[in-house]
């Protein structure tokens, strides 16, 4: 007895089959997610399980079974709201294939490895790393261990470890022909994390794409994917002698606060003086006072494909690294001047298609 309450022992599965007159297989096939068990079998089940106040006990299952039904997320950034709506997603399809998420906050500028030690107590079932990656070394031992590991929106050098990604190269190119084809002739990018898969794509479609059109001149700043980092930068790119006329910001989170300076401190109208564009699509993007022309990132087909391919490497124990990549398209909106072609509405958005050729 503890300051009056008496605690009663917990229920066991073998006391909810006898009061429901089954079979403590069907308790157990009741609970697990998936399992054959008919309707009428299981109401009986949950109706004295109910009764008897049982509930399943995970982590004795997790024994039994060598599963925890657990799946390690690890974020470095959710600062940038991009990544609560993948969170969200994740959730959701992970919960209706029996799974549950785990968070873990990770590092941007580095890999993972810090808090490898602290998931793997869970005795997790799959990792998906997002916004962040892992070592080479960590990689192979996830291997060895069996634990499959999905980047998400990253990429490795290496083979090693399954990734979902978004066409990110070829984003920056789509970019490049828009800011051209309205008309700019001087160019400014403000990087995220420069050793970033997503960064590098980004920023060498862009450049690659700007050289076809016979610009070689880009200036460039950092904002390592901060919105104080990308104010600076902003501040150091519209203060010089002759600042560019459109600005590719690597993500909207950024490119927020890149608005923000150029309107509020160096008094500039956009898209009139200045033209930024973004990536991701996400959040402040869509909202009428910021209105950011921006390369979309899809969550619903990259969350997908991500639960996909890691489900399927648990279930099958096959480690072979699969690789995704989910087109996007540019979104047009207000942040920027538009061409005089390639602008098309399809389901209530402007999307920009140029023509080929173009």
């Amino acid at each position: 007895m503890d300051g009056g309450v008496i605690k009663r022992a917990g229920v066991t599965s073998f006391q909810v089959a006898e009061h429901a007159g089954v079979s403590q297989s069907a308790v157990s096939r009741t609970f697990t997610p998936g399992a054959s068990i008919s309707t009428k079998t299981r109401a009986k089940v949950l109706m004295s399980a109910k009764e008897l106040g049982y509930r399943p006990n995970a982590i004795a299952r997790s024994l039994i079974t060598s599963r925890s039904r657990i799946i390690a997320v690890v974020m470095a950034y959710l600062e940038n709201l991009f990544y609560p709506d993948v969170l969200e997603e994740l959730g959701r399809l992970l919960a209706a294939e029996g799974y549950h998420l785990l968070l873990f906050t990770g590092f941007m500028d580095r890999d993972s490895d810090p808090v490898f030690d602290q998931l793997m107590q869970y005795q997790v079932d799959g990792i998906i790393l997002a916004s962040t990656s892992l070592s080479s070394e960590l990689s192979d031992e996830c291997a060895t261990a069996g634990i499959p590991v999905v980047l998400f929106n990253r990429t490795t050098e290496r083979d090693s470890v399954s990734s979902v990604t978004s066409r990110n190269r070829e984003g920056g190119r789509l970019l490049a022909d828009f800011l051209v084809a309205g008309g700019h002739k001087s160019f400014g990018y403000i990087a995220g994390i420069e050793n970033s898969s997503t960064n590098r794509d980004r920023l060498g479609g862009f450049r690659e794409q700007l050289l076809v059109h016979g610009v070689d001149e880009l200036v460039i700043r950092t904002g390592n994917y901060s919105r104080v980092e990308a104010q600076v930068a902003a501040r150091e790119m519209l203060s010089l002698p002759v600042r560019p006329e459109a600005i590719f910001v690597a993500n909207d989170h950024m490119a927020v606060a890149v608005m923000d300076v150029a309107r509020y401190e160096f008094g500039l109208s956009i898209p009139d003086d200045l033209s930024i564009v973004g990536y991701d699509d996400a959040g402040p993007a869509r909202w009428p006072s910021y209105g950011i022309t921006s390369v979309s990132q899809p969550v619903n087909e990259m969350t997908s494909a991500t639960v996909d391919i890691l489900l399927d490497q648990i279930h099958s124990g096959d480690m072979e690294p699969l690789h995704r990549i989910v087109s996007g398209e540019l979104i047009v909106r207000s942040s920027a001047r538009q061409p005089a072609a390639g602008v098309i509405e399809i389901d209530g958005r402007c999307l920009y298609r140029p023509s080929p050729g173009t």
